[in-house]
């Protein structure tokens, strides 16, 4: 297994200069507007909320972010199996679908994340972005970069301001960002007037409330109310999509009515036994899952559960990182705390009140067994909590609405027993 994935390591890269090499014609021939979300969270979320506003007038990459992802998501092509027997297919289709009329849209949003060292470099030299959104930096795929983590992380992410052409958008509020900004932009073409804008709550006053099916920001004495659980770290995606419309003068809809957060994201379903499910369960990282065990704690509910999976490829800082769970749950008013995972298990469960499980599939007959009615039930993280979700919904079509769709996915819960 080891041999495996060094072979696959070394191998990335390479197979993916072949359909960046063709992916690069055909942006040639399209010459989009091309508009960069990256960082270590929020950008689902971000190219949401922003789709809702510019609507048919761009183009996204939807779960397509990495150095495979982007390319695929440029040439039209799409992974149905993720299998190696589809493989040959693609490579063949990569240089017919170069040279062809793909798109049409003036404008190309694109979700880039750094999940490996030179992920930045590699994506930011394909697409040149004409603006670059940069909202957050945390110890996110860990295991794929050395010390100092967090510094070399945020590196990444810094490789597209350097190669942005016009602007960018970065949160104010990170020192860590300021500082890669700081080293990067001094390098990036500007045009004449085109400047860096910083979203921060600095003299911006931001007053938060969530109820039990919304969540409202005032900002500057402006309401925007959305229908679903959100942070108040959201305010920087809000105010970012403002700036990113304001620069491609389009009008802002300040009802944000026709936003759709992503599947695994803060979404409300009603359960069974009268339970009501907040899925946040696409995966997290430590900083995500206290965001959003924080939100939880401000949710309106008497009998809250948090169902939480373990945080993975976090390599050497793993025991860390779990740990930084526990003085955050120890100070949250919780009847339960369900882990799933070994790494939970190991760390986190011996020091906290909890119950954990190594299956998922044992973590849902454990919550089926013992839910009373009426409670308010919390998923962070990875295990394959939405397969957990699936069964403990009361209206079974809001399956669809859930993260992972598709049948190499379900084939994969199916293996764990859900």
């Amino acid at each position: 297994m080891f041999l495996l994935q060094t072979i696959k390591r070394k191998l990335y890269f390479p197979f993916a200069h072949y359909f960046r090499f063709f992916a690069k014609i055909q942006l040639f021939f399209w010459k989009p507007r091309i508009i960069v979300i990256t960082g270590s969270s929020g950008k689902t979320t971000l190219l949401h909320l922003l789709e809702s506003q510019i609507q048919d007038k761009a183009e996204y990459s939807h779960q397509a972010n990495s150095s495979f992802g982007i390319p695929f998501d440029i040439l039209g092509l799409k992974r149905k199996t993720l299998t190696l027997e589809e493989w040959p297919k693609l490579f063949f289709l990569a240089p017919l679908k170069a040279f062809q009329k793909i798109h049409n849209k003036k404008i190309y949003v694109v979700e880039a994340d750094c999940d490996r060292v030179g992920e930045g470099r590699f994506l930011a030299t394909l697409l040149k972005p004409e603006l670059t959104v940069w909202l957050s930096s945390t110890r996110t795929h860990c295991v794929n970069f050395p010390e100092p983590v967090k510094e070399n992380i945020a590196v990444e992410f810094g490789n597209f301001l350097k190669y942005t052409t016009k602007k960018i958008i970065i949160n104010g509020d990170s020192s860590l960002i300021k500082k890669i900004t700081t080293s990067f932009v001094t390098l990036a073409p500007r045009n004449d007037g085109e400047k860096s804008e910083f979203v921060t709550q600095k003299g911006h006053p931001v007053e938060y409330k969530i109820q039990s099916d919304s969540t409202a920001f005032n900002i500057n004495g402006k309401i925007y109310k959305f229908n679903f659980v959100l942070p108040k770290e959201t305010f920087y995606q809000i105010s970012a999509v403002i700036k990113i419309l304001g620069y491609l003068n389009i009008p802002l809809d300040d009802s944000f009515s026709k936003f759709q957060p992503p599947p695994g994201r803060s979404s409300i379903f009603k359960g069974i036994k009268n339970t009501k499910i907040v899925d946040s369960s696409y995966n997290a990282d430590l900083e995500s899952m206290k965001v959003m065990l924080n939100v939880f704690n401000l949710y309106p509910a008497e009998k809250k559960w948090v169902v939480l999976g373990d945080l993975v490829e976090q390599g050497s800082l793993e025991k860390q990182e779990h740990e930084g769970l526990i003085p955050v749950l120890s100070k949250l008013k919780l009847e339960k705390i369900i882990l799933v995972g070994p790494r939970l298990t190991k760390y986190v469960h011996p020091k906290i009140e909890s119950v954990s499980f190594i299956s998922p599939a044992e973590a849902l007959e454990y919550i089926k067994n013992n839910l009373d009615g009426n409670e308010t039930i919390f998923f962070k993280g990875a295990r394959f909590l939405e397969g957990i979700i699936e069964h403990l919904l009361e209206d079974k079509t809001d399956i669809s609405k859930l993260c992972r769709r598709g049948g190499v996915w379900q084939k994969r819960r199916e293996k764990w027993g859900l």
